[in-house]
């Protein structure tokens, strides 16, 4: 008789084993990915728990949904720029990338395994694609800091390649079982689906955005949870027009995640736990799924298989791309690497089984060999191939506290965190002696397990977690401030834009502190410069331009400029303390 009792007590020792184990795999070198799959595998029927579960549908449908959940919460995390900048070559990755890894991954195993070419290429589009969520978790999870336009790159080719290889992989089931033609139309079907799904992604992303800064709900703890509805809400609709679910609640995610949100910090902080539940589940259920007697039966042909993927297929398809797109020989072959298969290739490969294909079971089991072998080999290697290539970058160091402004109503405010570094501007100086704008405030020092008050004496230190509170506009101008500028490096230059600074804040400060060059006596302070150049009695709104700057009367007590606004005409032209060439 079933017992929900039953069903809630395996499910929860399942999860609570999986992320205690969790604790060990960086010690044993592996990624936690395995260790998930492993827990599964122990308390399936063949370990220890003994648990019958060969349910492949509900398999399907488990992975499914999880997959969505990582999809949207990986999107939430990617900025926009970084997204703009790896777009290109990402997408040129997850689409025809794609199809050449399948290509040559399914002309090998129809040679050695004796396949027919077309069932050696289902087997190639299943393995064809990189996995989300095993990109995801061995790059955030094992301390692996690479450079930002890396990171993007096999992010958004793993967020963004699933609608390829489900395509590739239902197209060529219906053609082994002869329910469809090779034609045109089967182009046709991909372009609609990418384009509904991208579609469908980017219009309810933000309207899902918009409903929920407008909304009023009564408990901060709904936010959350319609933002998780959204994202579902997003695959569903996508998915129900014939798109891609996949494409479109990742780029609901990448568009809600860029936009201002109330109760931001809860949103995103719902969702990592999500997706880590998501993770658990998925790979769990997924090791209950497999024999580990069937895997040890099929590992000669597993191991030709990932051989030819990881060694074979991947770099041909990785090196002309990224070439094209001028990235070094270093990153290709560390992108060529990465080629981490997971959970989409195993739910793929429930496909088959669900539909009736012929030696179904020989898909699974040869599919969920390859996936442990790309997960344990290349997931686990990626700290050393990152510094063996010298392509790993030292990563921030994570601040002991939080601050964050919570409120049920769109503020036009931040709570913005820096790490100081030794070439910072603001590093060794007092709060009193750096001038910081009228819409920026200094809230909290966080000094390694200290918490210290800012008080004007209080000296900032490299090392120093300094959170500030600021107007969305100042933004730009207090990133010059405590930014990091390593030597050599060429600063961005400043948009226009328009600050307050106080009275007595000398034309030097501008410059120290901001880069901003001003042609005056530098220990002139601001308001005397305005009274000099004005050559009458200031009053609220003169003004006047020196160069690319603007200098306005802001606001005055008595006779006396308490206020200057700065404007920025064009952008300021300092590096380092010397103006550029």
């Amino acid at each position: 008789m079933f017992r929900v009792d039953g069903l809630i007590l395996a499910a929860s020792l399942l999860v609570l084993f999986a992320i205690g184990s969790s604790k060990f795999s960086s010690r044993l070198g592996v990624p936690v990915l395995v260790v998930f799959v492993g827990v599964g595998m122990l308390a399936g029927s063949e370990g220890f728990g003994g648990i019958e579960f060969g349910a492949f549908e509900p398999a399907h449908g488990i992975g499914t949904i999880a997959l969505a959940v990582i999809l949207f919460d990986g999107g939430l995390r990617t900025s926009i720029p970084a997204f703009r900048a790896a777009l290109a070559p990402s997408l040129t990755l997850a689409t025809l990338g794609v199809v050449v890894t399948a290509a040559v991954t399914g002309w090998a195993a129809s040679v050695l395994l004796g396949m027919s070419l077309l069932e050696g290429m289902l087997l190639g589009s299943i393995v064809g694609s990189t996995d989300a969520a095993a990109v995801f978790a061995v790059l955030r999870g094992k301390g692996v800091h690479l450079s930002e336009r890396l990171t993007s790159t096999l992010e958004v080719e793993s967020g963004s390649n699933d609608p390829m290889a489900v395509f590739l992989t239902i197209a060529l089931i219906q053609l082994l079982l002869g329910q469809i033609e090779a034609d045109l139309s089967l182009l046709a079907l991909f372009v609609r689906q990418m384009a509904i799904g991208g579609a469908v992604g980017v219009a309810v992303g933000w309207a899902a955005s918009e409903l929920i800064n407008r909304i009023d709900l009564d408990a901060a703890g709904l936010y959350p949870v319609l933002a998780a509805a959204s994202g579902l809400l997003v695959f569903g609709i996508a998915a129900s027009l014939g798109g891609s679910g996949f494409l479109a609640v990742y780029l609901a995610g990448i568009v809600i995640g860029n936009r201002r949100l109330v109760f931001r910090r809860g949103i995103f902080l719902f969702h990592d736990g999500m997706a880590w539940l998501a993770q658990i589940v998925m790979f769990t259920v997924l090791g209950l799924l497999s024999f580990p007697s069937r895997l040890i039966a099929v590992a000669g042909e597993g191991l030709i298989v990932a051989a030819v993927l990881v060694f074979v297929a991947r770099p041909i398809a990785v090196f002309p791309v990224l070439a094209a797109f001028r990235y070094s020989l270093r990153e290709i072959v560390l992108v060529s690497w990465v080629g981490l298969r997971g959970a989409v290739p195993i739910v793929l490969a429930t496909y088959p089984l669900m539909l009736g294909v012929p030696d179904a079971d020989l898909y699974f089991d040869v599919v969920f060999f390859v996936v442990l072998v790309s997960v344990v080999l290349q997931g686990s290697s990626l700290p050393f191939a990152a510094r063996a290539l010298g392509l790993q970058v030292p990563g921030e160091p994570e601040a002991p506290v939080t601050l964050e402004i919570t409120s049920l109503r769109e503020v036009q405010g931040d709570i913005v965190e820096y790490m100081v570094g030794p070439d910072s501007r603001a590093a060794g100086r007092t709060v009193r002696d750096m001038r910081l704008p009228e819409s920026a405030v200094i809230a909290m020092v966080a000094r390694g397990s200290e918490i210290v008050p800012p008080r004007g004496r209080t000296r900032i230190l490299d090392g120093d977690h300094v959170f500030l509170v600021l107007r969305p506009e100042a933004r730009s101008i207090v990133d010059r401030l405590f930014g990091r500028r390593p030597p050599g490096m060429v600063e961005e230059p400043l948009p226009a834009l328009t600050f307050q600074m106080k009275g007595e804040t000398k034309v030097e400060d501008l410059g120290t502190f901001y880069g901003v060059v001003v042609d005056a006596p530098s220990d002139m302070t601001l308001a005397a410069l305005l009274a000099d150049r004005l050559g009458e009695r200031a009053r609220a709104g003169d003004s006047l331009v020196i160069g690319d700057v603007s200098l306005r009367v802001h606001e005055m007590i008595g006779d006396a400029i308490e206020w200057v606004s700065v404007g920025l005409l064009a952008a300021a032209d300092e590096v380092d303390g010397g103006p550029l060439a």
